[in-house]
């Protein structure tokens, strides 16, 4: 950890660090979610029904595993995890989330959006980090990013295409910003703001799946996190009391300023009704 990876997250919201964990663990942990992708069914954030079409019906995504998988708590705390989150955040963070998502053969992606429209830690904001448990590149759905966009307030939404997005809500992008992808190897970790603009598109590979291992956590300055998130826990695993956010509230839409760029204007409002995707 350097004053130079420091000064990345601040100018483009997010970093990789690199093999943060090795090839041995992450075969553990790929083969430790398919396992339980197999043989549970009652914490996913959707059930399983293997006679769709669906890739992610047949695959769907599972949260909130630490509150219930050891493995997933013991990666959630992980010390190298912690260690690179209080250099980048200058701090030590609460942990709120984890979640895995499979992306098998097929699978649409998930549009553009800022998580913290979800999660809305306050003040300040929140943090990812989000681990490949396989090779993820654009022909599969690796992550996309806005950069510098963890700048900006937090948008309204609008509506998603469900063709090609799991979601049914984005957050709409100047055509002079351009979402870039962040092609990753297996253990390394993409770390970014809650406020950067971020999504992917859909796995087109023959057969092969983008397995990834994410985890949400929320500066130490924070004093309410929305109710899903609860109980945040201390990165030595003891749970803290916070304040519950409340839904709703001002979000940020753009409009063109007397020189004509771009600009965000806090004149809409939303209700933040869904948990984060």
């Amino acid at each position: 950890m350097s004053a130079s990876h420091k000064e990345a997250i601040d100018r483009d919201g997010y970093f990789v660090a690199r093999g943060v964990l090795d090839r041995v663990e992450i075969d553990r942990l790929r083969e430790h979610y398919m396992a339980l992708r197999r043989n549970t069914d009652q914490h996913d954030l959707a059930g399983v029904d293997a006679g769709v079409r669906d890739p992610l019906r047949r695959y769907p995504r599972m949260a909130q595993m630490h509150r219930w998988d050891d493995t997933s708590l013991r990666w959630l705390l992980d010390h190298r995890i912690r260690r690179w989150l209080t250099g980048l955040l200058g701090a030590e963070p609460y942990a709120v989330q984890t979640m895995v998502y499979f992306k098998p053969p097929g699978s649409r992606g998930q549009a553009l959006h800022q998580d913290n429209f979800y999660l809305r830690a306050e003040p300040g904001t929140c943090m990812a980090a989000w681990m490949a448990l396989d090779e993820a590149d654009e022909e599969n759905g690796c992550l996309m990013v806005v950069p510098g966009s963890h700048r900006w307030q937090i948008l309204c939404t609008e509506k998603a295409d469900t063709t090609v997005s799991f979601t049914d809500v984005t957050v709409p992008v100047p055509a002079r910003e351009q979402a870039i992808p962040v092609p990753l190897e297996p253990g390394d970790v993409l770390f970014f703001n809650g406020s950067l603009v971020h999504g992917s598109m859909p796995n087109v590979s023959r057969d092969r799946f983008r397995r990834a291992l994410i985890g949400h956590y929320i500066q130490a300055d924070a004093r309410q996190v929305a109710d899903y998130y609860h109980p945040a826990l201390r990165m030595d695993g003891t749970p803290l009391t916070l304040a519950v956010s409340e839904g709703g509230g001002a979000c940020g839409e753009w409009a063109e300023t007397a020189g004509g760029d771009p600009a965000i204007a806090m004149t809409g409002r939303h209700a933040v009704t869904r948990r984060h995707e």
